[in-house]
């Protein structure tokens, strides 16, 4: 049995990861009536009196929404909201278990822009914060800036930010095994939607200064009339050696690539093509564009390169 044929069993025997869970026992009445009526309406009552003591009174204080259309999941693309509510119980999931952060799957079955802001908004009070996730671009920076306008509590895009925060962290460890420094860098990010240009806007942000970006049609070119506003935005931020052509190009003596793209798409050549002690951080999911092994191994088919392993 393979691993996809496990999560299908295992799926269907847990006929959905969360369950919801009382805090304590309703088993008097006591307890009924403090729980619920009629003592309940006293905490009911400070609320409406300073609408903050929701997170002292409420399960507000410790709980999100984990929000998507089901437009751009995993790397299975617009399948619908649906198919996406395993992956959206999944992520629940990782909340509590490694942040003890409670977490309410929300699938909409909607992928119009202002309908989902509409939403979310109106939801809002039930939540300390809301976890945008498998969102598509260019919809999801949309929606993540008018929430984060139109909303006090934080707005969270996990495409965005949890991606390229770990990314960044995996590049430090990178550099500082390597002895590389990053304003010398040669930075290759291919996949330019949400996760790809998020993690390019913190990778200028900490400091590299050749970022070269790709998208299925090769590096990013601002006049191509091909892009959207934010692509155009950062392809007129990066690439400052004006380079032309394909992901081939692009890779040809970089130090590191950060692939967000497609399965794949990656060969041992691209990667034997790249800058001594290279990095390859291939994540597209749930295939990367190459296999590991074929990374290690084209790293050291070439004396330039000495593969790096971290401990």
């Amino acid at each position: 049995m393979d691993i996809n044929e496990k999560a299908l069993k295992l799926h269907e025997e847990w006929r959905g990861k969360l369950e919801t869970v009382s805090k304590m026992r309703i088993d008097s009445r006591d307890v009924m009536s403090v729980s619920y009526t009629p003592g309940v309406a006293e905490p009911c009552r400070a609320i409406a009196r300073d609408r903050e003591e929701a997170y002292r009174y409420t399960i507000e204080q410790n709980t999100i929404a984990v929000i998507s259309d089901g437009s751009a999941v995993l790397g299975l693309g617009n399948i619908g909201p649906y198919a996406a509510m395993p992956v959206m119980e999944g992520k629940a999931c990782l909340f509590k278990e490694f942040g003890g952060v409670n977490a309410v799957p929300i699938c909409l079955d909607t992928q119009d822009t202002e309908e989902i802001i509409r939403i979310c908004a109106v939801i809002a009070p039930g939540f300390g914060g809301i976890n945008l996730e498998d969102i598509s671009a260019p919809r999801c920076f949309e929606i993540e800036n008018r929430l984060i306008e139109l909303l006090d509590i934080p707005v969270f895009h996990d495409d965005q930010h949890g991606t390229a925060i770990v990314v960044l962290a995996a590049v430090i460890n990178g550099l500082r095994l390597t002895g590389k420094k990053k304003e010398d860098c040669r930075l290759v990010i291919n996949g330019a939607g949400s996760a790809g240009l998020a993690i390019t806007k913190l990778m200028m942000s900490y400091g590299f200064k050749r970022i070269v970006v790709c998208d299925i049609n090769g590096i990013l070119d601002p006049d191509s009339g091909k892009l959207n506003s934010y692509q155009e935005a950062f392809a007129r931020k990066t690439n400052p050696e004006n380079l032309k052509g394909s992901l081939t190009e692009a890779m040809a003596g970089a130090d590191i690539f950060v692939g967000v793209s497609a399965p794949g798409i990656v060969t041992e050549e691209m990667v034997r093509s790249m800058n001594r002690d290279s990095m390859v951080f291939a994540m597209a999911n749930p295939v990367p564009e190459i296999m590991p092994d074929a990374a290690k191994r084209a790293g050291g088919q070439d004396r330039r390169h000495r593969p790096v392993r971290f401990p």
